[in-house]
């Protein structure tokens, strides 16, 4: 096979990774929220509910593509084609498996981070693109939010980073296969809780989702979207929510490590648990994601931004210089001795 070959066929393997969390989440997710606040939820969309995702796209594939007059035509219609690219270009470097990713950076970490930042761009354009007031309005607490929360995550993969000694996120699965033990249990405990904090605020989920503020700014940065252009932005949602719990999942919980059974499976299920680990531990943040928006109210912006400028980012600088300071000690000993 050649090396275009086998480019594409990772792409396409990782983009179905993706896409088909993204449906299964989305249907836990009002599966779920439905049964935490004892109500039904979807059940008459085929078997108790089970085609709900596919019955949403199709809806929103139906409405009317409307744009408002007064509206930057241009750049209104580029912003979800913005904020879906940076979805998907987050899962490139992720690896599913010790074999699967699509291309191994050896600054995984950095373009992960810079990547991310479109989304960024995505949303603010679409806030100010819209003539809107209230698009506006929520464009621009999604960048502020969005800002403020960067800088916890990235001092939060610092630390990992450090750990790991590279910025590869093979080399950071290796690294903890080489500890015998994730790093959320082998000393970035505290950068895992900052990290699912900011992360939160990232994805613009209950209780940091004031972007939205539907009591308040009607549908927020989305308001003047509609059809397949509100459903990009829908899908980008949970393609992100999926993708950034992949990414944790990678950086403090071992990624694929895990028991392959290769005593008692057949070699080509044996092969396939790697992947399954992964996606075990990607449910299980997604779940924790699920039982906080079923659960906490929406803070006030004041209080978001409280939090994020006053509270994590001086944890977040603390604990990295405590980490440093630690794998330090434990590489070169102590420095009188």
């Amino acid at each position: 096979m050649s090396f275009g070959s086998e480019i594409l066929l990772k792409v396409g393997v990782v983009l179905a990774f993706a896409l088909n969390g993204a449906v299964i989440f989305t249907l836990m997710d009002v599966k779920a929220s439905a049964w935490m606040q004892r109500r039904p939820g979807p059940l008459h969309v085929g078997l108790r509910g089970l085609i709900f995702p596919l019955a949403e796209v199709i809806k929103f594939i139906q409405k009317e593509d409307i744009i408002p007059t007064k509206v930057d035509k241009t750049i209104f219609k580029l912003a979800p084609a913005f904020v879906l690219f940076s979805v998907f270009g987050l899962f490139v470097v992720v690896p599913i498996s010790p074999t699967l990713v699509v291309v191994d950076l050896n600054l995984g970490v950095f373009y992960l981070l810079a990547i991310s930042t479109l989304s960024t761009l995505g949303v603010l354009i679409a806030g100010w693109s819209s003539a809107n007031k209230y698009s506006l309005m929520g464009g621009l607490r999604a960048a502020g939010q969005l800002i403020a929360y960067e800088l916890p995550l990235i001092l939060a993969v610092v630390g990992v980073v450090i750990q790991a000694e590279t910025m590869s996120l093979v080399g950071i699965v290796e690294k903890q296969i080489e500890w015998g033990l994730p790093f959320v249990i082998a000393g970035q405990g505290i950068a895992f809780l900052i990290f699912m904090i900011a992360a939160t605020a990232e994805m613009m989920r209950v209780p940091f989702d004031m972007p939205i503020g539907e009591s308040e700014l009607v549908m927020g940065l989305m308001t003047e979207y509609s059809g397949i252009r509100f459903l990009i932005f829908y899908i980008a949602e949970y393609i992100n929510m999926f993708n950034m719990c992949a990414i944790t999942a990678t950086f403090f919980l071992g990624g694929w490590l895990g028991p392959t059974f290769s005593n008692f499976l057949p070699p080509i299920l044996s092969a396939f648990m790697p992947t399954i680990w992964l996606g075990v531990k990607t449910f299980a943040l997604l779940f924790i994601y699920v039982w906080i928006r079923a659960t906490l109210p929406r803070l006030r912006y004041d209080q978001l931004m409280e939090l994020g400028w006053k509270r994590l980012i001086p944890i977040s600088l603390i604990w990295l210089i405590l980490s440093s300071i630690v794998l330090g000690l434990r590489e070169f000993g102590l420095p009188w001795s």
